[in-house]
C-alpha cells in the first residue's frame, strides 16, 4: 500500500486507518516538535499531489481484503504532510463516504482554512481535528516555522469561519512546548481565542517522540494539569 497505512491504535481515534494525500513532508509548516523531522518542501501550493483514484482504489482493495473481525473506528486523512494541500481532497472524502460507512476524520494544521474554498471542501467529514499551537505571530513563527506568507490571525479567522459552517465535531489540538507557549499569561490568550473558535473538545498534547529540534522539551505533568484547568471542562490531556 502506498497511500493507506494501519490501522493503528490512536489515542484520540481508536483504531484508525490512515490515508496519506501528499508526498513525504510536503507541508505549510516546519514545526520544531515534528516527529517526522524537517519539512522537505515548505509550500502553500495546492495540487493533486496524489491521484484521487489511486487512493480510493487502494482503500477499496484494503476494505475488501481485511478480516471481518478487524475493527476500524475512523478512516483518518492525515499522514506525512499537510493533507489540505491536495486539491482533490473533496473528491477523496466524497468517494470514501460512497464506499464505506466508516466515519471520516481529518487531521490538519489548519493553515489552509484561511481559504473559503478549502473550508467548503471538507464539510462532508465526520470529524475535523485541527491544530493551533499559537495565537500570536511571534510564537507562531517560533514553534511552527510557517511559510512566510502565513499569518496566525488569518488562520484563527479561518477556524472561526469553519466552526460556523461545519456541523459535525471539531476537536482542536494544542501542542505545548516548554518555555514557548505554556506560560499562564499566554494560555489566557489561548482561552480568549478558543472561546471564539468554539471547538467541541480541546486536546492538549506535548512532545512524546524525538522532535525535529533536539532542544524541544515538554512541560511537566503538573503544568499541563494547570493549563487544563485554565482552559476549562472541554479540555483533555492526550
Amino acid at each position: 500500500m502506498r497511500h493507506i497505512y494501519g490501522p493503528i491504535k490512536s489515542r484520540r481515534l481508536g483504531n484508525s486507518l490512515g490515508v496519506d494525500l501528499v508526498p513525504y513532508k510536503f507541508c505549510c509548516f516546519d514545526c520544531i516538535y515534528c516527529q517526522l523531522k524537517k519539512t522537505a518542501v515548505l509550500t502553500l501550493k495546492r495540487k493533486e499531489y496524489v491521484k484521487s483514484q489511486e487512493i480510493v482504489s487502494e482503500l477499496e482493495y484494503f476494505l475488501k481484503q481485511k478480516p471481518p473481525e478487524q475493527k476500524i473506528d475512523f478512516i483518518t486523512i492525515s499522514g506525512s504532510g499537510e493533507p489540505l494541500l491536495n486539491s482533490k481532497i473533496n473528491q477523496i472524502i466524497d468517494s470514501i463516504k460512497e464506499i464505506t460507512p466508516i466515519p471520516v476524520a481529518l487531521i490538519t494544521n489548519s493553515a489552509l482554512f484561511i481559504e473559503p474554498k478549502v473550508r467548503n471542501e471538507v464539510l462532508n467529514c465526520d470529524l475535523i481535528l485541527p491544530s493551533l499551537d499559537a495565537v500570536t505571530q511571534d510564537v507562531f513563527e517560533k514553534i511552527d516555522r510557517p511559510h512566510k506568507d502565513l499569518k496566525i490571525n488569518d488562520i484563527i479567522k479561518g477556524l472561526i469561519a469553519l466552526r460556523k459552517d461545519f456541523k459535525n465535531k471539531i476537536w482542536l489540538e494544542i501542542m505545548l512546548v516548554k518555555g514557548i507557549n505554556d506560560d499562564s499569561h499566554y494560555i489566557e490568550k489561548f482561552k480568549n481565542v478558543l472561546s471564539k473558535i468554539k471547538p467541541d473538545k480541546i486536546h492538549l498534547n506535548t512532545v512524546s517522540r524525538p522532535p525535529s529540534e533536539i532542544w524541544v522539551r515538554s512541560p511537566s505533568l503538573q503544568r499541563l494539569k494547570k493549563i487544563k484547568l485554565i482552559l476549562g471542562k472541554n479540555c483533555e490531556l492526550i
